[in-house]
């Protein structure tokens, strides 16, 4: 079976989706399918651009096995649409934006993540002004969520 690409999209790239690039990254090496699996993520805006994740984000992650310090903040390229199977927004803003800015040739199938991965219009919502619980809670439902994903694109539990 082919590589799946998966791109992660939030507003900055600096909380949300390098957390789901990560996790899904980490559960991917851990089931074997490293070589099935290319995620990365990006932001609608790049005001973070070359930076890294939030600390925040950073100590959730490796508090739960998971390594995002060396993960840098871009923006959403035109070429990502065409480069990725699959591309994700955190939040309904980012998936206006993203279908606002899709070239017209683009190949990727754009959604919600967390109707995707559960049926359910929900927003992973942005933690940034939060303080650790918010960051606790989004790791949650982003690992949930790639639990979820896994399972769909691959049929395993």
């Amino acid at each position: 079976m082919d590589k799946r690409r998966i791109l992660f999209v939030c507003l900055g790239n600096i909380c949300r989706s390098p957390l789901g690039e990560g996790i899904l990254r980490t559960m991917a090496t851990k089931r074997g399918l490293e070589s099935r699996v290319e995620a990365d993520s990006a932001g609608t805006g790049g005001w973070h651009h070359g930076e890294a994740p939030d600390r925040r984000s950073i100590d959730v992650g490796r508090e739960n096995g998971v390594d995002i310090s060396g993960l840098r903040a871009r923006k959403i390229k035109p070429a990502d649409f065409s480069d990725f199977d699959m591309i994700f927004a955190m939040d309904r803003s980012n998936l206006r934006d993203l279908v606002k800015i899709a070239p017209h040739d683009s190949h990727a199938d754009i959604h919600l993540f967390m109707d995707f991965v559960s049926g359910q219009k929900r927003d992973v919502p942005d933690p940034y002004y939060g303080d650790r619980t918010d960051f606790e809670a989004v790791y949650q439902m982003l690992s949930s969520g790639c639990e979820k994903l896994l399972a769909t694109l691959f049929r395993t539990a």
